[in-house]
């Protein structure tokens, strides 16, 4: 493809130089060009492409891509765009043949719940006859091809490549996780939506967005400006969880027809007669299109809400209800997402991605539901990001467990025992517990590890840096009829400490806890 022939269809350009040149491959790190290559001089937030462009020609870059025309290149072609990341997006569309402007798109963003609902999505357009590839944190994914997943929404070469290869394998439509940061780094421009979801809104990422507002401001782009009907996609829908505080802020931005969900008020997608057991949910949805009853092996409130996402994603790409209604109950296991170890000892153990406030303590409200036992959670905070979370999930985890063990995530290159005591800190401030006629328990013990020999009686927690250690306490104390969540890493089979990543598991951990207690 020549550079003519890729900026044919991109309005706007004026190609300085041979606009002759064959284009091979896209990239906007210098590191990565080879003969053929275009560059894009991209304003990053440590480094300016635009001085990496003399690198990128001696590398053989065929040509070149940048805002600042004082930084053109002599002796290549060069192409002057009042936006390098959102051209780079559509441009990366245009090489790689626009893969999405023929096939249904749903982006689901917000905080939690985003991969749960990818999953169901997938069953729905599945049993409505619509093979589709799920593009997310754990992969990018189409029957038995998969693509190894370097951020929940990569750069935009890398994105609409994997877009095009996984049409390539047979996937006629796309369901993607759509990131903030991707969002506000423009690296979904390109992407022509069918349907956005919006999931809910809350404290995360707060190490690069700073406020809630400017995270809320990166989340409306997808509708305010994504989600404009075009010409490619002239019946664009919003699907709108009005349950979250920041659902009607994200319904009144959008640029389409809005579909509301909620489990409260009168909204267009809403339950009714809902059970809710350790065996799932049942119930019935209402919807614009009629009623159906339903039944999943999903548990808890927050995958109800889940379930509402994708039905209403459904309605918004006009599926069938039965497709909806068959989708829904057909599927079972989503990897990390409340997943069950299995065990001999009557131990329910569950592996849970909640890394967040919000979505700790939905699962452990969900497990107070159910729990005839005791519940001991296992649980840390990553390093280098958003400290200010850590109290808050201390609180939580602690309040809401009869035992919470505090331990480390992903410490990277911060010293686990200080995220650890930033943990703690949170769990200090959790008020007295009254217990019985006017006498007090007193405040959440902490327990030395020496002390629980002989196992717990009382509501604590205890802090343990080494997670695999901390997962072999939980099976040591847990007895029949207990619940364990081990939360925050869910589907993750690594853990990263300094700068390495390392092979770790919670669920392999803690199969091989339950054996060493059986020998």
């Amino acid at each position: 493809m020549t550079l003519a022939e890729l900026l044919e269809k991109f309005a706007g350009t004026g190609i300085h130089g041979d606009e002759s040149v064959k284009i091979s491959a896209l990239t906007c790190d210098s590191r990565q060009v080879l003969p053929g290559t275009l560059f894009f001089a991209l304003r990053g937030t440590k480094a300016d492409g635009h001085r990496f462009i003399e690198k990128a020609a001696a590398a053989g870059a065929a040509a070149v891509v940048l805002e600042d025309a004082s930084y053109a290149p002599d002796g290549i072609p060069w192409v002057r765009v009042a936006d390098g990341r959102a051209a780079m997006g559509r441009i990366a569309a245009l090489f790689n043949g626009d893969p999405t402007a023929g096939r249904p798109l749903v982006g689901i963003t917000g905080t939690n719940g985003k991969t749960t609902t990818t999953y169901l999505i997938e069953a729905i357009l599945g049993a409505a006859g619509i093979p589709a590839a799920v593009l997310g944190t754990i992969s990018y994914r189409f029957d038995t091809s998969v693509i190894a997943a370097s951020h929940t929404t990569p750069e935009s070469t890398e994105l609409q490549s994997a877009f095009r290869q996984l049409a390539e394998a047979g996937a006629q439509a796309f369901v993607m996780e759509v990131s903030s940061h991707a969002l506000e780094q423009k690296r979904v421009d390109g992407c022509h939506f069918d349907v956005g979801v919006f999931s809910n809104l809350t404290r995360d990422h707060l190490d690069y967005h700073v406020t809630m507002e400017s995270y809320l401001q990166a989340k409306q782009r997808l509708f305010s400006e994504l989600l404009r009907p075009s010409h490619e996609k002239p019946q664009r829908r919003a699907a709108i969880n009005m349950d979250d505080p920041y659902g009607t802020a994200i319904a009144a931005c959008c640029s389409c027809p809005v579909i509301t969900y909620g489990i409260r008020g009168e909204c267009d997608v809403r339950p009714t007669n809902i059970v809710s057991s350790v065996n799932g949910i049942s119930g019935t949805l209402l919807t614009p299109k009629g009623s159906f009853k339903f039944s999943s092996q999903l548990l808890g409130s927050f995958n109800l809400s889940n379930i509402l996402a994708a039905t209403t994603a459904g309605i918004g790409l006009d599926l069938p209800l039965e497709s909806i209604k068959s989708g829904i109950e057909n599927h079972t296991t989503i990897p990390g997402r409340m997943q069950r170890v299995e065990n001999d000892r009557g131990i329910t153990c569950l592996v849970d991605y909640a890394h967040t406030g919000d979505a700790l303590e939905n699962v452990l409200a969900t497990l107070k539901e159910i729990a005839t036992g005791r519940i001991i959670t296992v649980f840390g905070c990553g390093g280098d990001r958003d400290n200010g979370k850590r109290p808050i999930m201390g609180r939580i985890a602690a309040g809401m467990s009869d035992l919470a063990i505090v331990t480390s995530d992903n410490p990277r290159t911060e010293p686990p025992l200080k995220i650890l005591e930033q943990i703690k800190a949170g769990i200090l401030e959790l008020p007295p517990r009254p217990q019985g006629e006017g006498r007090a328990e007193g405040r959440v013990r902490e327990y030395r590890l020496e002390e629980l020999t002989g196992g717990f009686s009382r509501k604590g927690f205890v802090m343990l840096e080494n997670r695999r250690d901390a997962i072999r306490l939980a099976v040591r104390l847990a007895q029949p009829g207990d619940i364990i969540l081990l939360a925050g890493k869910g589907h993750e089979d690594y853990q990263i400490i300094g700068t390495t990543k390392h092979h770790f598991d919670d669920r392999e951990e803690a199969t091989a806890a339950f054996t060493e207690k059986t020998d």
